[in-house]
């Protein structure tokens, strides 16, 4: 059976792998918005970005996000992203 729900989705496991990456970072992103309390408007001015971008980090857009650029959001937020490579 496949460990990642993305590659069970029909995900190749290359891109379940990356899809897995990206949507563990938006939780964390998004649970230190929370935690911070903050709105839209503070998070314009941390993240050096439109509100239009803002609406669809908060509303859980990833698709229109790279994984670079979650990283960079992490980094903004204080939180310190780290990648663990384990064999199978």
């Amino acid at each position: 059976m496949k460990s990642n729900v993305f590659e069970q989705l029909g995900f190749s496991p290359e891109e379940a792998a990356a899809i897995k990456m990206k949507s563990e970072l938006h939780s964390q992103i998004i649970k230190a918005i929370k935690q911070r309390g903050y709105t839209q408007a503070d998070l314009q001015k941390r993240l050096d970005e439109s509100q239009p971008r803002v609406s669809d980090l908060v509303t859980g857009k990833i698709a229109k996000f790279s994984l670079e650029t979650f990283i960079s959001y992490a980094e903004a937020l204080g939180l310190h992203p780290q990648i663990l490579v384990a064999a199978r």
